[in-house]
């Protein structure tokens, strides 16, 4: 995961990929369970996807596998698409392209690429850092408020970045992946604050998959030029279709239903449990270790991100 951006609030906008959401329903509608239930899986199969991305990447490279990736979310997407066609003209796909680039192709490639060279853990992590940079463009480019609380967040995130990058696994330094995986959550910063901007007003689930497959036809030339020449192992290919169908296709339908049951805010909690589970899956499935870095710099952005959403949280309680 993203890959990888919610708009019917503020807080919403800073999930990576999300683009704008339909009002919530009625709390009422549904048992009280199921939504802890429904968030807590939501981040757990977007943790994931730094674990399919850290097994496969190696044996497809960073861009074959993100156009894998693209190309299976746009397919489980496309009924969403396909519905609102009629209002998919040539200038709307030119900006969906435009947005497409920065909000789906570079991050992806990013964190498939730090996926290459440092474990699955350091990209989950940094992923976070989506709220904090959603802000700060928001600030710098629309001239959206930033209080106190966000501008401690916003530090408070970027010394996380500088303890990760610092840091050594097994003997290697991590920096590199690191800064990738940042770049990638500024990538994400940018594309949520475009999408709100350029293309609200759209169904959310249609805007995605013209986003992934738009995405999906830019890189396919260079997948193709840069596909690898050797035979790719049946566990890379499983992963690559679990990161593209079930971490980028499904888990985005998911995901709306919930912002329209729940509202965009609550929703945006679930960047809270991406980092959680992405590191714990490669534990768990491939023995990562867990660094002193890793944890210091996790709760320094993690900090951060409750920050910056806290006010908005209040704001959307409140509406």
């Amino acid at each position: 995961m993203s890959a990888s951006d919610v708009t019917a609030a503020s807080a919403a906008k800073r999930m990576p990929g999300a683009p704008a959401a339909p009002a919530p329903a009625h709390p009422t509608e549904t048992a009280s369970w199921r939504t802890p239930v429904e968030l807590t899986l939501l981040g757990a199969v977007w943790g994931g996807s730094f674990l399919f991305m850290r097994v496969a990447a190696t044996d497809f490279g960073a861009i074959p596998l993100v156009d894998v990736r693209l190309a299976l979310g746009a397919l489980i997407l496309l009924p969403f698409l396909w519905r609102a066609r009629a209002r998919f003209t040539p200038a709307v796909w030119l900006r969906v392209a435009a947005i497409a680039a920065i909000n789906s192709v570079l991050p992806f490639v990013l964190f498939a690429w730090g996926a290459e060279r440092a474990p699955a853990g350091i990209g989950a992590i940094t992923n976070a850092m989506t709220v904090m940079f959603a802000a700060l463009v928001a600030f710098l480019f629309y001239g959206e408020h930033i209080g106190t609380r966000r501008w401690i967040g916003l530090v408070a995130g970027f010394v996380g970045v500088a303890v990760l990058a610092s840091g050594h696994i097994a003997g290697a330094s991590v920096g590199s992946a690191a800064l990738a995986g940042t770049a990638a959550a500024l990538c994400y910063g940018l594309g949520v604050n475009f999408v709100r901007h350029y293309l609200s007003g759209f169904p959310a689930a249609a805007i995605a998959a013209a986003n992934l497959a738009a995405g999906a036809l830019m890189l396919a030339p260079f997948a193709i030029y840069s596909w690898p020449q050797h035979p790719i192992p049946a566990v890379s290919w499983v992963s690559a279709a679990l990161l593209g169908v079930l971490c980028t296709g499904i888990a985005f339908v998911f995901y709306y239903r919930l912002i329209v049951r729940i509202g965009a805010p609550r929703t945006a909690t679930v960047t809270y449990l991406i980092p959680l589970f992405g590191v714990i899956w490669a534990w768990l499935l491939l023995g990562e270790s867990v660094t002193l870095s890793m944890v210091l710099a996790g709760a320094l952005i993690l900090a951060g991100v409750g920050l910056s959403q806290q006010r908005e949280t209040r704001r959307g309680a409140k509406s």
